[in-house]
């Protein structure tokens, strides 16, 4: 038995183009692959579909909690809810927020997205059930003004909602920014001066932040969601997540599809190691993080990144019992059982499970998932 996975960013009507468009940089990618699909989601009957293979699959994979994504459209985010709903996961649920206009025409008026996401919020809310919460969701800054996102971070106080976001994914994301906001000395405190940064906040990526903005998320009390496979395949950059944890910043694993292409967070661990070991090979300093940090950052750490870590990602008594039974030599799954072992004691073969687990495991591993003490597979 382990805890279950949380994962901390991922996006929710992007899952039918995983896989695809990987060759291509963020900002660009955007245009091309993610507004347009997005924009199908106005079809409530296409989102209910979507959103329950989404939901199915991330339970299959070992994923109790997820902050998800949604659209930019109310009712159709409201059908990913309904999927959380139905199959029991834990979740926080954004609808997302935009205001400026681009060529796909995916935006909504100001007025009107503060009203829909104020709606949005009372309507989850309204719901009472304690698994799934509305978390406040203006894209990026790139997407969305100062007084939209003043708006938003006003609805988030009234309600004490979450607040969830992408900062400092890639390179040039970051110049366009600091075009749009020339009186801001960086990208962090584009979003400051809104009041989004806070201790409810969860900012994905941070790929390339520096040193003053590291120490702004620390006083704040923001927490990162860590992308590693979106930031490779997007050619974003590798995140210094042992410099963000030497800095007292809270971290958490995201899968982040379709930017990612994958929605297992075991992969998102192995993706973990893989940027921190290139790090510490390039630079020569800054300890890779093991496979113990990262099986960390998977539970315990993700727990906390969401302020969900006094309810779940770790076993001790009166916490809410989201865990996965592991069945490590699985028939058909890609970990053999040899006559052969270095274990001596019990202890050293506990460990060893785990580890075959991590680099090696999949879902057909997964035997069992719970969520709050209900077994959902």
């Amino acid at each position: 038995m382990i805890p279950g996975f949380v994962d901390c960013h991922t996006h929710a009507p992007q899952f039918p183009n995983i896989g695809v468009g990987l060759d291509r940089p963020l900002l660009e990618w955007l245009d091309k692959y993610t507004f347009p699909l997005e924009n199908k989601y106005s079809d409530v009957d296409f989102a209910r579909k979507v959103y329950n293979q989404v939901v199915e699959q991330l339970l299959k994979n070992g994923t109790t909690t997820a902050c998800y994504f949604g659209s930019l459209h109310m009712e159709g985010t409201l059908e990913l809810v309904k999927a959380v709903v139905k199959h029991k996961q834990r979740a926080l649920v954004g609808k997302v927020s935009m205001n400026i206009k681009n060529d796909a025409g995916y935006f909504n008026d100001t007025e009107k997205e503060l009203y829909d996401t104020e709606q949005f919020v009372k309507i989850v809310q309204s719901m009472n059930n304690d698994l799934v919460e509305p978390v406040i969701t203006p894209r990026f800054a790139v997407s969305c003004d100062e007084k939209l996102m003043t708006g938003l971070s006003t609805i988030a106080e009234k309600y004490g909602c979450r607040i969830q976001s992408h900062i400092s994914e890639n390179c040039k994301e970051i110049e366009c920014v600091l075009d749009m906001n020339p009186d801001a000395k960086s990208y962090a405190e584009v979003y400051d001066k809104s009041k989004i940064l806070n201790d409810r906040c969860i900012m994905a990526h941070a790929v390339h932040l520096e040193d003053d903005e590291m120490k702004l998320f620390a006083s704040k009390k923001v927490s990162v969601a860590h992308c590693p496979a979106s930031n490779t395949r997007l050619r974003s950059g590798l995140c210094p997540i042992r410099k963000l944890l030497d800095n007292g910043i809270k971290v958490g694993l995201g899968t982040d599809v379709s930017g990612g292409d994958n929605a297992s967070i075991l992969v998102a661990m192995r993706r973990t190691m893989d940027v921190s070991t290139h790090l510490e090979l390039l630079q020569g300093h800054n300890r890779a993080l093991d496979w113990k940090e990262a099986f960390y950052l998977a539970t315990k750490g993700g727990a906390k990144a969401l302020n969900l870590g006094d309810k779940i990602g770790y076993f001790d008594t009166g916490m809410q019992f989201d865990a996965l039974r592991i069945q490590v030599y699985a028939p058909g799954s890609q970990i053999n059982r040899y006559d052969y072992s270095v274990d001596t004691n019990e202890e050293e073969l506990a460990s060893s499970l785990v580890q075959r687990f991590i680099h090696l495991g999949d879902d057909r591993n997964i035997k069992e998932v719970y969520v709050k003490g209900r077994k959902v597979k």
